[in-house]
């Protein structure tokens, strides 16, 4: 394999190299600062967040991909190429729909896309085809996969239980919440084990990759790869929660969170290695492509300085557009008002935890509390958006009824009132709540947070009010009567659009 490849590294490299990686270079600086308030949130995003932590790996592998290929790439030539503006521009769409639909993963998507068309753009096909992985590999830069996290929830409690009941431990289940004799574990988002498969996602495309050919091993391995962290958490779970049976809460938790989490995925990680390397078929010293395949004549090629100049222009227009559709604002009244359903009245919180809501962008925020003649006991909050923009979402992570490491925790979803998203909830004592969940903007009232996505990215490119409103009921205590005072109390304020319009004043 030396004797092949030594050829190629003797071939001097085409004179065009080192000012188109130059002009390369300065557009993706351009790119960058252009759109510097997502870099800084997706670099926040993977500095912060566990889930994402992996991500900070992807740029240096990104380097060492292009690296390995350097021999090869020597013996093309780069050609600016007017089709690669298309996919600039497509990132650039994308980018303006997260924006105006207050979607991050869209903008990061849409600022990766385009510093990927850069490439293309300016170095032409043939080398873009030979950096194939490397650019699709960049889709890894973007912080994307928490779908992923209510699903995996649910098979996680399913394997612990399952996993707890082979090994005699008399435990139930209640959603997310699984009770032994000496305590009770909640199987959270975090304990879901989506950043362990997101993160063996990056990591199996990476090694299908570098060390095999063929591709129905490369998909064996994925698969695997995707496969084990799943059930490997399933089994830290029980292991867990089978240790607290054996000794207490506090020590099963505190070894919990020393011996397994990064530590455990490791070893998921080796093991999974472990398995696939006796079927691995690439050749450490074969050359990534075939040059010679790829010196096919460019058409519609481009002036490299044009290429460069039309590529921030692209980006410009479609920044341009964003900034021009964000600052839109529906007025408000300076002050607002909790409405008097007929049947209820105003009450003191008197809660032993209490609930407050979590929406830190609002710019009314009202909290009442309410209870009938029957002695039903209604909490309501309601959240007024003048407007939306960046930090100031109707819909967002940590936001809604339950915030980010709250005394509250979800226990499963619940059927809906009048549109609404229902959820059951708990806090310790243990005291138990059911909330319903109302979204208002433009002519829509939904329970859906895609549909007020998908509404709100209306508004802001075909017009109409930009006032948006979340509407939360809710009942104390749990079972049919909580639901019942939920219903009653809905019954009595109204339609939530008429009731948003009470509060809001002259806004509907």
């Amino acid at each position: 394999m030396t004797v092949a490849i030594a050829p190629a590294l003797r071939t001097p490299a085409d004179t065009r190299w080192p000012r188109a990686l130059a002009l390369l270079a300065a557009v993706w600086v351009g790119l960058l600062l252009l759109l510097r308030r997502d870099v800084a949130h997706m670099l926040g995003i993977w500095w912060k967040s566990t889930t994402y932590s992996h991500c900070l790996f992807v740029p240096p592998i990104l380097a060492w991909l292009v690296w390995q290929r350097r021999a090869e790439l020597a013996q093309l030539v780069p050609q600016a190429w007017r089709p690669g503006l298309l996919p600039v521009a497509m990132g650039g769409f994308l980018w303006l729909l997260g924006d105006a639909a207050a979607v991050a993963l869209f903008r990061h998507a849409g600022l990766v896309t385009m510093l990927a068309g850069a490439v293309i753009a300016l170095l032409g096909p043939n080398v873009a085809r030979g950096l194939a992985f490397p650019l699709g590999y960049m889709a890894f830069l973007v912080p994307f996969g928490d779908f992923l996290e209510a699903p995996l929830q649910a098979v996680t409690v399913r394997q612990t239980m399952a996993l707890l009941h082979l090994l005699g431990v008399p435990a139930m289940v209640d959603g997310v919440l699984i009770t032994i004799p000496n305590g009770y574990f909640e199987v959270a988002e975090a304990c879901s084990g989506t950043k362990f498969v997101i993160a063996m996602a990056a990591y199996g495309v990476l090694v299908a990759n570098v060390c095999f050919v063929r591709w129905r091993r490369r998909a064996a391995f994925l698969g695997m790869a995707l496969v084990v962290p799943v059930l490997a958490n399933g089994i830290r779970a029980a292991g867990t929660i089978y240790a607290a049976h054996l000794t207490s809460v506090e020590a099963a938790t505190g070894f919990d969170h020393i011996v397994y989490g990064w530590v455990f995925f490791a070893l998921v990680m080796a093991a999974v290695m472990a398995v696939g390397w006796r079927w691995f078929d690439r050749d450490p010293d074969a050359p990534w492509f075939d040059p010679a395949a790829l010196r096919a004549p460019v058409r519609h090629t481009l002036p490299l300085p044009l290429a460069s100049a039309l590529v921030l222009a692209i980006a410009l227009v479609f920044a341009g557009w964003g900034s021009a559709i964000a600052g839109r604002a529906a007025p408000l009244r300076a002050a607002v008002a909790l409405p008097q359903p007929a049947g209820w009245r105003q009450v003191p919180a008197g809660d032993a935890v209490p609930w407050i809501p979590n929406f830190p962008g609002a710019d009314r925020f009202l909290l009442g509390h309410y209870a009938d003649g029957q002695g039903r006991r209604i909490d309501l909050a309601i959240a007024l958006y003048a407007g939306q923009h960046e930090g100031k979402e109707l819909v967002g992570f940590g936001q809604g009824a339950i915030r980010e490491n709250d005394r509250w925790v979800r226990v499963e979803d619940l059927p809906p009132i009048a549109g609404s998203s229902g959820l059951r909830m708990t806090a310790p004592g243990p005291v138990e709540r059911q909330t319903f969940t109302w979204y208002h903007l433009g002519e829509v009232t939904t329970g859906s947070a895609r549909r007020v996505k998908a509404e709100t990215l209306r508004i802001k490119l075909l017009g109409g009010s930009p006032m948006a409103a979340a509407v939360l009921v809710s009942a104390h205590g749990g079972g049919k009567d909580a639901r019942a005072a939920a219903e009653a109390f809905v019954a009595a304020a109204g339609p939530i659009d008429r009731l948003v319009g009470q509060v809001a004043g002259g806004t509907r």
